[in-house]
Order: C-alpha cells, then sequence, then structure tokens
C-alpha cells in the first residue's frame, strides 16, 4: 500500500526538522543498467566520469546540447526521512537507485545550488537541475509520492532529493559524513 497524502503532509515537520550538516552517508547503491541495483560500501568518483560503471556516462537521462551527459545528475542523494516514508514494501519494490542516503534537510535553503559537499575524500556540488521524480518513483511509491515531491510549495524543500556534479575525485563509505563547505 502506497503512502496517502495525508500521511505525507503529516509527516513533513519531521522530514524538514532533519540535521542541516554533518549527517552520515548509507545505502550506497550503483546503477550499472535500467532496473538494477547493487549496493557496495564504497564508491569512487571522478569529475570527468562520475561513477564508474554507473549508467550516467553511457544513457543519461539529462544531456548537454553536445550530446554528452550532463554533469550535474553525476549523483543522486534521497533524504532517509523521505525513504522511511515512501519505501513500505522493500521486499517487493525496488530502492529508488540514489547514490547513497543522508539523514539530511537538503532543501534550497539548507543546500542552494552550487553548495560544495565533502563526502569522504571526494568533493560534491549541488546542481541546479531539480529531482522531480520519475514515472518509476510514482509507479513503485504511488501518485501522491509523485505529487507531493512536486506541489509549488514544496519544490524548494527537494523532497525528491538532490542532483550533484563531482567536483573533485575521491571515494566515499558508508558512515561517512556529509559536510557542507
Amino acid at each position: 500500500m502506497h503512502v496517502t497524502p495525508e500521511e505525507l503532509n503529516a509527516a513533513l515537520p519531521h522530514v524538514m526538522a532533519a540535521p542541516k550538516d554533518r549527517a552520515a552517508i548509507s545505502m550506497l547503491c550503483l546503477r550499472p543498467a535500467y532496473n538494477q541495483r547493487r549496493f557496495v560500501e564504497e564508491i569512487s568518483v571522478t569529475p570527468e566520469g562520475g561513477i564508474p560503471g554507473e549508467r550516467w556516462s553511457s544513457r543519461p537521462w539529462l544531456t548537454l546540447e553536445d550530446g554528452a551527459a550532463h554533469p550535474g545528475i553525476q549523483v543522486c542523494i534521497l533524504s532517509k526521512r523521505v525513504l522511511d516514508l515512501v519505501w513500505r514494501n522493500r521486499e517487493e519494490v525496488p530502492h529508488p537507485g540514489d547514490t547513497f542516503i543522508v539523514d539530511m534537510d537538503l532543501s534550497e535553503e539548507n543546500l542552494p545550488a552550487g553548495q560544495l559537499l565533502q563526502v569522504g575524500s571526494a568533493a560534491l556540488r549541488v546542481s541546479d537541475v531539480f529531482n522531480d521524480g520519475c514515472v518509476k518513483w510514482k509507479a513503485r511509491y504511488g501518485t501522491a509520492a509523485k505529487d507531493w515531491v512536486n506541489l509549488p510549495e514544496n519544490r524548494a524543500l527537494r523532497l525528491r532529493g538532490i542532483l550533484c556534479s563531482v567536483e573533485r575525485a575521491g571515494s566515499f563509505s558508508n558512515g561517512d559524513l556529509m559536510i557542507k563547505k
């Protein structure tokens, strides 16, 4: 059963009460191909290649005018509180595929576009590309979950998570902190 609009709206204060900085990351996930998930303990990233083995470089959902993968979508980060709210059937419904999960406020106010983030030895930059949730988000977690992240009054909260480019190569592991720089 999917989450209801009433449950989503009631949970919003809890979601927005997440820490503002220095939050541990978890559930590191690679997406080697469509609908594939591989959970790992560590991920390495580069500005040129994003996450080696990820489909970002070969089949991105957003490209630049020259057809190259848009660097602003190399890494996807989702709020743990949102994930816990919408992902109810973890046995039958796939993980959304975000690179990692963090219990942190991902709103524009807390993490504006351009904000640098230290994650392990890597540096990420928050993108201005809005993550509105794809058709699969709606199918997996329900119409209410898709509509909720896209409500005009919720867009600045970035409830579907943030997208980032890799600013400095490095690696990060489960339990590393995401720190605003």
